[in-house]
């Protein structure tokens, strides 16, 4: 039998931060993951495997930080749990003993039970599978008419990398704009416009009601009685968390179906913890039980998870579930971090809000000046910052994430106007103009009507 301090099951990217977390931590201890694939794939980089990329191999997570710390990897599924024991056995027979255990099982796409024709011939979904995807694309290299349904963040992304191929690409979605899970309208209706402009064909309002063909896919009914040819059919309609090998040893569920755990990460079992897609999340302002599945999410739970295996921190837990989404259309990007207005709304929170427009270099004639545009929701109780979106150019991806900082940070709207940039007329907007301190002060006259 194998002995090991840390067992870790699943292997992408909470698996893997929650190993090194583990091991750095603890250089003495023996850690083990043991996952599925032999070559693991960036969740994030899936979509670029389709166009920029166009082969998974240039989308692989490197093992080199796991083998540097002396990580041992097995390529095996864990198919039972004797807590009692505390051991698991492997498909392949093998027994491993643990001191602790960690669940990243990670989730997968979402199939709807209802959708008839899903099984159909070139239909396909997009899971963390290297081999899967390389089928995928060598399938979709022959099609020219394709349909992508769901318009998230891995929909959207999808469509516009098929359709730097020159695809004739079409993308529905049901609700009345795409990324409406994730922005507001008035940011998601500049990212639609984009779409449309980059030359997919965007139906949104619509849904998808079956897929017809004789064996393998020749058209989709849409939900208002009218069909529409395709070669293939892409489902992007969500992911659901990987919880059967949980379920089975016998882990507590939340209502939403994901592994329960605490701040800690703890599971209801002693010893054993959760992290990434599979384990519970609430969300960081209403305490609300959250659906969110992020990489960067992921792997700070992970760290969590790996900094209190052997005793509790107060300074290791985690707080709740932020939602920072940034994504990439060509020469402009998306990002939204915390509350939306409208989810602000919805949950009851009495707000004001500041939109700020202005240019991510200063003067604005240099090379690669672009838009910058910044919304900001803040409690007009407390002026405590509650969330933010932006529209921009490649600086989006970190000005997301600050606004994310500022968030967690709890600042407030007065932390944030006398805060101090640093600003370079090549990298920055204006320190007179800068979008983000310029939303806030938008917000403070708002505030003061």
């Amino acid at each position: 039998m194998k002995k090991v301090d840390v067992l870790v099951i699943g292997g992408s990217a909470a698996g893997l931060v929650a190993a090194m977390t583990s091991k750095s931590n603890n250089p003495k201890k023996e850690v083990m993951v043991v996952r599925r694939e032999e070559k693991v794939m960036i969740p994030c980089g899936i979509p670029y495997i389709f166009g920029t990329l166009g082969t998974t191999e240039d989308n692989i997570l490197p093992d080199a930080g796991l083998h540097a710390l002396g990580v041992e990897i097995k390529i095996d599924t864990v198919v039972q749990v004797d807590t009692d024991n505390k051991t698991c056995k492997t498909e392949d027979g093998t027994e491993i003993q643990y001191e602790k255990l960690i669940f990243a099982t990670g989730s997968q796409p979402i199939v709807p039970g209802w959708l008839k024709g899903a099984d159909l011939e070139n239909v396909y979904t997009i899971p963390k599978n290297k081999v899967y995807l390389d089928g995928v694309l060598k399938s979709l290299d022959q099609f020219e008419n394709i349909i992508v349904v769901g318009a998230g963040f891995i929909g959207v992304e999808t469509s516009d990398e098929l359709n730097k191929l020159g695809k004739n690409v079409t993308l529905i979605e049901i609700q009345d704009r795409i990324l409406g899970m994730a922005f507001d309208a008035d940011i998601a209706s500049d990212a639609e416009e984009k779409l449309k402009a980059r030359g997919v064909n965007v139906r949104t309002g619509i849904g998808i009601q079956e897929i017809i063909g004789n064996g393998k896919v020749d058209s989709v009914k849409l939900s208002d009685g009218s069909t529409m040819k395709a070669e293939a059919v892409v489902l992007s309609m969500g992911y659901r968390p990987n919880t059967e090998l949980a379920e089975k040893t016998g882990l507590a569920m939340n209502e939403k179906g994901f592994i329960a755990v605490d701040e800690y990460m703890r599971t209801s079992i002693s010893d054993i913890f959760a992290a990434g897609d599979c384990a519970s999340k609430r969300d960081f302002a209403t305490g609300k039980l959250s659906t969110t599945m992020l990489a960067s999410t992921a792997c700070a739970e992970a760290r969590v998870a790996g900094l209190n295996l052997d005793h509790l921190s107060t300074y290791r837990s985690f707080k709740g579930t932020i939602g920072i989404y940034s994504t990439n259309l060509g020469e402009s990007s998306y990002g939204v971090a915390g509350l939306t207005e409208e989810g602000a709304r919805r949950e009851g929170f009495h707000i004001c809000t500041g939109t700020f427009s202005g240019i991510d270099r200063h003067p604005g004639k240099l090379n690669r000046a672009h838009k910058q545009l910044v919304k900001l929701i803040v409690s007009k109780d407390s002026g405590r910052i509650l969330g933010g979106e932006a529209i921009g150019g490649d600086s989006v991806g970190e000005l997301i994430n600050v606004i994310g900082f500022i968030v967690q940070a709890g600042f407030t709207l007065t932390d944030l106007l006398v805060s101090q940039i640093g600003t370079q007329p090549m990298l920055t907007a204006s320190p007179a103009a800068y979008p983000l301190i310029k939303a806030a002060e938008v917000v403070l006259r708002e505030m003061k009507k």
